[in-house]
């Protein structure tokens, strides 16, 4: 076995690139995940975080650096991993003539695991009434909880899911947050998801890893992520006036931002309360009309569009 220096992480990722052609997948990556910890990779199509697990569970290969898992590594100790870890894809085909505890059996079946456990995997993922239907009659919802379902069933370590909400409405998301949440609560799991949407990554995650084109952008909890920009909330508003250059003074302001839109415009602010009415009063003496006024905390949407220029959902 090859050791490495341990600080209660789980996972250590040193150094990752990896190119496919002329497409710059992953260009430096490192971080390390402590035990019992979960954390989002964030950022848009073309971030390289699909590529990036697809490196942590053993699916590809990195053109250079390295990635421990409980001290293990992927070339030497693959039985090993395979055991303590757990993953679910953007997309999994079933069998849809097998029932999802058939569908169950059949996983379990290549771990060597008993009824017993497909039986607590039913109850963990609330498809207990469901044992008995056809795959093929599930819900969104439903076959993406089968999926996580699979991924629980050698009881992993370490649970690896990509985008595991994805076209999912948000009841059926929010049941997918309850799982992974029982699973960080009761039974010290480790988590390493990719998503797009900002508030599954607030929700759920300790820390969280923002990437862009390959690269780390930032990283840490959201507080500390938000604390970058100075600022914790945001004044929308429209004028009347698009060629008007709103240019307001306070010292609670942190950056006056004009979108793409004419006439649109963010204000990064340290008070709402304090600003707000500076605002309101200077309109008034410059005879604009606000339209569309928008009052509300920073998001990490507004945190990646200070640092890109364009938003989460956008892409490269």
């Amino acid at each position: 076995m090859t050791s490495i220096s341990v600080n209660n992480s789980i996972i250590q990722i040193k150094n990752i690139f990896k190119s496919f052609k002329e497409v710059k997948a992953v260009q430096g990556v490192s971080f390390d995940i402590k035990k019992g910890e979960f954390v989002a990779l964030l950022g848009p199509n073309g971030a390289g975080k699909t590529t990036l697990v697809e490196i942590i569970e053993g699916i590809q290969t990195p053109d250079s650096g390295e990635v421990f898992i409980n001290n293990l590594h992927w070339q030497k100790h693959k039985n090993e991993l395979n055991k303590i870890i757990g993953l679910s894809l953007q997309e999994t085909r079933f069998i849809d003539k097998l029932t999802v505890s058939e569908t169950l059996i059949l996983f379990a079946s290549f771990y060597k695991i008993g009824k017993e456990r497909v039986n607590e995997v039913l109850k963990l993922i609330n498809l207990e009434e469901k044992s008995k239907a056809f795959v093929v009659n599930l819900s969104g919802g439903q076959r993406q909880r089968l999926a996580l379902g699979i991924a629980l069933l050698n009881n992993p370590q370490v649970l690896l899911l990509d985008e595991p909400t994805t076209g999912l409405d948000p009841t059926a998301r929010h049941e997918i947050w309850d799982i992974l949440l029982d699973l960080k609560n009761n039974f010290n799991t480790s988590l390493i998801l990719t998503t797009h949407y900002m508030e599954e990554a607030e929700f759920l995650c300790d820390r969280i890893v923002i990437m862009d084109k390959g690269k780390i952008l930032l990283q840490g909890t959201l507080n500390e992520l938000l604390s970058h920009t100075n600022s914790d909330e945001i004044i929308e508003f429209e004028i009347d006036k698009y060629d008007f250059d709103f240019n307001i003074s306070d010292e609670n302001i942190v950056k006056i931002e004009k979108t793409h839109k004419r006439g649109n415009y963010k204000i990064y602010v340290k008070s709402i309360i304090s600003v707000l009415p500076n605002i309101l009063n200077y309109s008034e003496k410059n005879s604009l009309k606000l339209k569309n006024l928008i009052c509300r905390k920073l998001t990490l949407d507004d945190l990646f569009i200070s640092l890109t220029g364009r938003g989460l959902q956008e892409g490269n």
